[in-house]
């Protein structure tokens, strides 16, 4: 905070009012929005001249002296070239910490959340900001041949200048140790290894000096007064125009249509007619052709990064969006775009079998806990009728003799810990506080540990499932003895300091990881938040 302070100070002459951390991204880098006393008007900054009214700006602390300097040099080329990026307004003497412009709270992935409609599909607003933003790509693309900037324009990029034979492989072979070997999926390695280089060799055809941003996604997009703002361009280097409309059209967790995919082709190819910078690129059957190998390349990168962290890190975030992944794959593969590649086509069709096989059990599975579920709930006694689904053992009086019951509660400490009113005293009372806490983030704070947005941000930052691999462990050796010795009851309950974020999500994984693996009667309550769920026994086998 010292340093945050004194690079404000010769910025602005005065000490700011309150420094907050903002919620953090995939990197290391930490960020927080710095308030002043009064709204003050910078001409211009120690970097690049800059005309902005502002009351906060965002610090960043870098970790990476290299990154810093590329996402600097960067954002003032493109402020030169009149690009809605944020200004750089001060940076320290070593270069790991700066001040830049502050571009709000609004990204465009949260926009498109909140005006997705309830059948799937984006409302008018939210086609007008996704227009708006993909027009803008091409001039960020083109600037490094457009620009009177152009000399040395990739000479900081981070960690290298250019997409090259090395990083392509890196990124497939990625997708074959971190994915196919953790799917267990047979492959001739030595055939996919060819087809990888024949995919290196087609990837890298063009050679013009475009800039590609790498990370171009809604989540890097903001939103401020209802224009496009770009962020976390760090990485950019020189590559294809491809890649970035890849990128942005075919992120899996964005969903779009194939109809809202081809409507933003034709408005990206429009801004780019409009620069008229390679007239052979933008015949739409080549542009297209080019295009979907690209779409082929980012199914396999991700790929390997959800394998990665979700196959072996365990994270459910990135394990979940798996299938969406995979149903990409598949269009391409209808789509002919592997036909080149025949070993590397053999293993998406392995891939989008296996696919469909596991969704078809977990269909099955939904299916079978709907019917038991809806059952339970229609004869809160658990008597014995001949509507009751196969497998479903009758109760007598809501438990079985014998039959553990545990309750999990999530609360605040501040209320005070939940009572166990079965009697039999014991349990475990885990305290929560010791993870990072998204409470203390303005965009968390009305959601709660239910909500997709909190889920994702306590996944992503990790320490909330490390707590959780011990609390299993736990858990999980006390279940199986009570189960053993003919207990008929535990309480588990999750504490946190306003029992809305970190203990509501860990008593809600832990109930569904209790209830998945042992079967058991589970009550879960939510206290502070007023929701209760009862996970049936499970039918026996």
């Amino acid at each position: 905070m010292e340093r945050i302070t004194h690079i404000y100070n010769i910025l602005t002459g005065h000490n700011p009012q309150s420094i907050t951390p903002l919620a953090g991204a995939g990197s290391n880098r930490q960020y927080f929005r710095v308030v002043g006393g009064e709204e003050l008007s910078i001409v211009s900054s120690q970097l690049s001249t800059v005309n902005c009214q502002l009351s906060t700006v965002i610090a960043v602390i870098g970790t990476n002296r290299e990154e810093n300097e590329a996402f600097i040099d960067l954002a003032i080329r493109f402020k030169q070239g009149d690009l809605p990026v944020p200004a750089v307004l001060a940076v320290s003497d070593d270069k790991m910490v700066y001040l830049q412009e502050d571009c709000g709270d609004m990204s465009l992935y949260t926009f498109l959340s909140e005006h997705r409609q309830a059948d799937g599909t984006l409302d008018a607003e939210a086609l007008d900001a996704l227009k708006a933003t993909i027009r803008e790509l091409p001039r960020f693309q083109y600037l490094p041949i457009a620009s009177d900037t152009a000399e040395g324009f990739f000479d900081h990029c981070f960690p290298q200048q250019s997409m090259d034979r090395t990083s392509i492989m890196f990124d497939l072979n990625y997708f074959k140790y971190c994915f196919l070997k953790l799917k267990g999926v047979e492959i001739n390695e030595y055939r996919l290894q060819q087809d990888f280089e024949r995919l290196a060799d087609d990837l890298l055809i063009d050679d013009e000096p475009t800039f590609l941003y790498r990370d171009f996604q809604s989540r890097n997009v903001m939103l401020k007064d209802g224009k496009p703002y770009f962020i976390d361009f760090q990485g950019g280097r020189r590559g294809p125009i491809y890649y970035d409309v890849a990128s942005f059209l075919w992120q899996s967790s964005a969903k779009f249509s194939d109809e809202v995919r081809n409507l933003l082709i034709n408005e990206y190819l429009d801004a780019l007619n409009a620069l008229a910078p390679c007239p052979s690129l933008l015949a739409p059957c080549s542009f297209h052709q080019r295009l979907h190998l690209f779409v082929l390349f980012r199914i396999l990168q991700v790929l390997g990064a959800y394998g990665y962290r979700g196959l072996w890190e365990k994270k459910a975030y990135f394990t979940n969006s798996i299938p969406l992944a995979i149903s990409n794959l598949a269009k391409e593969i209808a789509l002919g775009t592997c036909d080149a590649y025949p070993n590397l086509k053999e293993v998406a069709e392995t891939l989008i079998a296996l696919n469909a096989e596991e969704e078809k059990s977990r269909a099955k599975e939904e299916a079978k806990k709907a019917k038991v579920q809806a059952y339970l709930q229609n004869d809160k006694t658990y008597v014995s009728n001949s509507n009751i689904p196969q497998g479903v053992l009758p109760l007598a009086g809501g438990v079985r003799e014998g039959t553990l019951r545990v309750s999990i509660f999530s609360f605040s400490f501040k209320k005070g810990i939940p009572v166990d009113e079965s009697g039999n005293g014991g349990g475990y009372v885990f305290d929560c506080r010791s993870t990072h806490n998204p409470g203390r983030y303005d965009e968390y704070k009305s959601l709660t540990g239910l909500d997709q947005p909190v889920i994702d941000f306590l996944e992503q930052d990790g320490e909330i499932l490390t707590f959780l691999e011990s609390v299993y462990r736990l858990v999980d050796f006390h279940v199986a003895r009570y189960i053993e010795r003919g207990f008929t009851h535990l309480q588990i309950s999750f504490g946190c300091t306003g029992g809305r974020h970190r203990s509501v999500y860990s008593a809600q994984h832990v109930a569904e990881h209790i209830h998945e693996k042992f079967g058991v009667e589970v009550h879960l309550c939510h206290r502070e938040q007023n929701i209760t769920q009862l996970l049936p026994l499970a039918p026996r086998p």
